[in-house]
């Protein structure tokens, strides 16, 4: 009995790892609202970026607010490769980086670790 007790529980692990590193998991995206010919997102850097998807309309100038609380030294960077970006994010400090919307397209970013990523689409 605690064979098949110890069997049933390992099958369970296994299969939350499968899910956690393989399953499709809901991103959480936001359209940025304009205002003064300019668009605004704020991001939190929190275990991760919420959101990690953006939604940002073409030709409009955008900057991204990223706030990082997370002390995870991984997150201490964030890395946009299609705009050359590496901008540090100091701790409990908001941070702002500009994005060109000039190009339609999807444009990921990643913390400086490559283990966290989001999202910028411009449509």
């Amino acid at each position: 009995m605690v064979r098949i007790i110890v069997l049933l529980i390992g099958i369970c692990i296994i299969g939350f790892i499968v899910w956690w590193f393989f399953g499709k998991h809901e991103a959480v995206t936001e359209t940025a609202a304009i205002a003064s010919d300019q668009q605004d997102v704020d991001i939190l850097v929190k275990g991760g970026y919420s959101p990690e998807q953006v939604v940002l309309k073409q030709g409009v100038p955008a900057k991204l607010h990223f706030t990082r609380t997370d002390p995870s030294s991984c997150l201490d960077h964030v890395v946009f490769p299609d705009f050359g970006i590496n901008q540090a994010l100091p701790q409990n400090q908001e941070e702002t980086i500009t994005i060109d919307t000039s190009k339609p397209g999807e444009y990921g970013w990643a913390c400086g670790m490559d283990m966290f990523h989001g999202k910028v689409i411009i449509k």
